[in-house]
């Protein structure tokens, strides 16, 4: 495969099945307990926050997690939420939905379950700055997300989209772990993962300079500090290894594109030595294709309750 090859929606994609065994399933079980109860009146209203192409809306579903429901789904890229409103269309057919599509709601209908979905191509901080937005919302959801924003100025503003007493649940954080096995050659192998960390400090958001590649286990103080209460957490890690058929599902390109996210990242590293970084992206590239690759990367899950908005 080329760089030019990758589709970010096709990687989120096949990232499904690796997250749905990585969540963390005691938080998921307890935010399944803390949920309000709902029903045809009152429905719950979800926000989720960097929502992709909609597989936690489907995974809601699936693991019937909630029935009824408002759900606001939002995401900078607008063609991550055209992919979306074209595959959750389809699922839900599939799964035997009624679907009905109306203005920007997209319903689904089943038995005792109904969720109107709103799938929004709008940016974060544009979302916030739209004051109707504040403290509306039952539940704040962001998966896979965290970890790419700025938490001690970011966090603040997503609790005031809640109210006291609103939950919040946080799923796979970073926190600084990655290892590909068999090795390569030690010594460079943790080279390039140090380097590759290195850039997730060198992230800028509104003009500043942020990052941290360590940023799951610093959330709960950020959590705290933004005026949220921290009720579970437990480990999500991503493990994706090749069983007796070959890797599961889709996911020999989800790791064809995480190899090819740390060789984008690294490409022009002045600190790595060109052709020997070069031959280690193709011998990984490699790995996957002989069924050989493990891949683990330490992640973490997060559920409480926002208190207060500082």
């Amino acid at each position: 495969m080329t760089a030019e090859g990758y589709s970010f929606t096709h990687y989120l994609a096949a990232k499904k099945s690796v997250d749905n065994r990585a969540i963390n399933r005691y938080v998921w079980q307890l935010l399944g307990e803390s949920l309000p109860q709902t029903s045809e009146d009152a429905p719950l209203k979800v926000l989720e926050i960097g929502a992709g192409i909609g597989t936690m809306i489907e995974r809601m579903l699936e693991w019937n997690l909630c029935k009824r429901a408002d759900y606001t789904a939002i995401d900078s890229s607008s063609m991550n939420i055209n992919f979306a409103k074209e595959r959750l269309q389809d699922w839900a057919v599939q799964q035997g939905y009624l679907v009905e599509k109306r203005q920007d709601i997209l319903t689904i209908q089943r038995e005792d379950i109904q969720v109107d979905m709103k799938l929004l191509d709008i940016d974060l901080f544009d979302f916030l700055a739209d004051q109707r937005n504040e403290s509306s919302f039952d539940l704040l959801v962001a998966h896979a997300f965290l970890d790419l924003v700025d938490l001690p100025r970011t966090l603040p503003r997503i609790f005031k989209l809640g109210r006291s007493g609103s939950l919040f649940y946080f799923s796979i954080n970073y926190d600084g772990l990655t290892i590909f096995e068999p090795l390569i050659d030690a010594d460079f192998d943790r080279q390039v993962l140090d380097r590759y960390h290195l850039t997730m400090g060198a992230r800028f958001q509104e003009g500043k300079l942020f990052g941290d590649s360590q940023s799951g286990r610093h959330l709960i103080q950020q959590i705290q500090a933004a005026g949220g209460i921290v009720s579970a957490a437990g480990s999500s890690d991503w493990v994706v290894f090749p069983g007796s058929s070959g890797y599961p599902e889709d996911e020999a390109y989800f790791l064809h594109f995480i190899i090819d996210t740390i060789f984008q990242a690294l490409k022009n590293d002045p600190e790595l030595d060109e052709d020997r970084f070069s031959a280690w992206v193709g011998e990984r590239h490699a790995q996957i294709e002989r069924q050989e690759l493990v891949y683990i990367a330490h992640q973490l899950d997060y559920l409480g309750d926002v208190q207060s908005n500082p």
